[in-house]
């Protein structure tokens, strides 16, 4: 019974990877980070951001997505418009990997085999895992204690068109809402070390972070036979 099975899996994903239109390729733009340090506001792009990306387009309205994604978050209390934040003169850095796999739905059909260009707006979500450091404060200075993982959703509005009959260009805002509050190093978590005393800012709130960016892909794979 476990070998039918498997090859009635083996079988059904060959058949849909063979009927399927795939795209690959990259993403580029900047970050920028929401918590307990630095700046508040939710769109303000200041850091590099750079990735691949991947699409199996299952249907005309949704696409199973992955990616990977590399930045620099940064924030500066002196960059912030919180009076109290400013005096308080905080500073840190810290380098994001983001793995992230889900959903793309297009407002409208998007048929990479219609002769005519398209284009669609669309929103992606799903789950992401990321690494980062861990920091905590030490006599005035935001500093590194190891690494971290842990998860965030991410909640994608874009807008895609058809650049040629291969290639299609994207424009993405995208927000991720994480399981923690130690990117900034306001709320440090170690089982050896006793950061109770440490922690600043609202410890009730986790942090965010946002891409603003471009992707391009190309286009591979044979017409497909949507089924609904």
């Amino acid at each position: 019974m476990r070998r039918l099975v498997i090859l009635l899996v083996a079988f059904t994903l060959s058949q849909s990877t063979n009927a399927q239109l795939h795209e690959i390729g990259g993403y580029i733009g900047y970050s920028n980070f929401i918590g307990d340090v630095g700046s508040t506001q939710y769109i303000n792009p200041n850091h590099l951001a750079y990735g691949a990306i991947y699409k199996w387009n299952r249907s005309e309205r949704h696409s199973f997505r992955a990616s990977i994604t590399r930045t620099l978050l940064e924030g500066k209390d002196i960059n912030s418009d919180d009076p109290s934040r400013q005096l308080r003169g905080l500073a840190f850095t810290n380098t994001i990997t983001e793995l992230s796999v889900g959903i793309e739905f297009t407002f409208w059909e998007f048929n990479l085999h219609e002769t005519d260009p398209q284009s669609a707006p669309y929103l992606y979500t799903g789950i992401s895992y990321f690494s980062y450091d861990s920091l905590f404060l030490d006599n005035g200075e935001l500093v590194s204690f190891g690494d971290d993982n842990t998860f965030a959703i991410p909640m994608v509005l874009g807008y895609k068109m058809t650049v040629s009959d291969k290639w299609v260009l994207g424009f993405e805002l995208g927000a991720r809402y994480t399981f923690t509050d130690g990117i900034d190093g306001s709320n440090p978590v170690n089982d050896k070390k006793d950061f109770e005393n440490l922690k600043f800012g609202n410890i009730n709130s986790n942090d965010w972070y946002m891409f603003t960016g471009i992707t391009l892909t190309y286009t591979f794979g044979k017409k497909p036979c949507y089924c609904y």
